[in-house]
């Protein structure tokens, strides 16, 4: 079986306990620094026990200047428990709290800690993804979250995006990630180890950062150098733009509208794209260049004049 039928079999099965491992925290949460000061951050998919986004904003407490930290653990239908550290004039505290519900984190326990946090920062289950970046949405909370990045395609993601009201983390742009994962999880693919403490992990791929916190990177503008021909981007056979296989072969001197990769958006700057639509044509069809569809596209359009 492929990594790739691994995740979806685990998404099948609600198996969505991947923990996301300290490094890959520490490597996307460095660009946010100044958002973090004086704030309530919320680990709401968490186990205290194994998170590494607990021992994370937990060993970086002062560092980040955080006022509270939050973390809550899911114990199915049985009464959970969360952490609770926080910091006022008589220096900083810790306590361990038990929670009359679950922990879910759609519990109207978790929801009411979630109306005191000011950020989110998690790896949410990836079969409830829809319904989680909704919850964050509908509470206009500021978030950082790790996904498949195909989940951007969902109908519920991709109108936050285009409206620039979420967009791709800075640290992840390809590859794959190492998760661990719990004991009980069958693993048959060939990207996954088990560590001489017996503990299970598997790679991942297609992994990105979601959020809606601001960092400079992303406001820097995709260098294009290669230059417009009729016969290198064809046309589609619905709709009046050209295809683009490859983000990096976006021409510099076209400026209609253009088909790219959904990974287009590892390098999107808003204030040099906008982002037309996805996926579909003129007749509402999926587009399609001499009869065949390539793999999911999304239409932009150069927003400043060639240069």
């Amino acid at each position: 079986m492929s990594r790739k039928a691994d995740l979806a079999n685990a998404q099948k099965q609600k198996k969505d306990e991947f923990y996301t491992q300290l490094v890959d925290i520490e490597l996307e949460v460095k660009h946010y620094k100044e958002h973090f000061k004086d704030k309530t951050v919320f680990c709401n998919c968490d186990d205290p026990e194994y998170s590494h986004f607990w021992k994370y904003f937990n060993l970086n407490f002062e560092y980040l200047g955080l006022k509270r930290l939050l973390a809550t653990h899911y114990e199915d239908t049985k009464q959970s428990y969360m952490l609770e550290m926080w910091r006022d004039s008589n220096g900083t505290h810790s306590d361990i709290k038990t929670l009359r519900q679950n922990g879910d984190f759609r519990s109207p326990e978790c929801i009411e800690l979630l109306k005191q946090a000011d950020i989110i920062v998690t790896n949410p289950p990836f079969s409830l993804f829809r319904e989680y970046i909704a919850q964050l949405m509908e509470y206009e909370k500021k978030f950082l979250i790790i996904g498949n990045v195909n989940a951007l395609t969902y109908k519920e993601v991709f109108p936050l995006i285009q409206a620039n009201k979420v967009w791709f983390g800075a640290s992840i742009h390809s590859g794959d990630r190492e998760f661990r994962v719990p004991d009980s999880y069958p693993i048959t693919a060939a990207g996954f180890r088990v560590d001489e403490q017996g503990n299970k992990y598997i790679r991942v791929k297609g992994v990105r950062w979601y959020t809606n916190l601001d960092y400079p990177e992303r406001h820097e503008d995709l260098i294009l150098y290669k230059n417009y021909s009729k016969e290198e981007y064809p046309l589609y056979d619905n709709c009046n733009a050209i295809n683009i296989n490859k983000t990096v072969d976006i021409p510099c001197d076209y400026e209609g509208l253009m088909g790219v990769p959904i990974t287009f958006l590892d390098k999107y700057n808003p204030s040099q794209f906008e982002i037309v639509r996805f996926r579909k044509g003129d007749d509402g069809k999926d587009l399609c260049v001499n009869g065949k569809c390539p793999y999911f596209r999304i239409l932009i359009k150069r927003r400043t004049e060639s240069k």
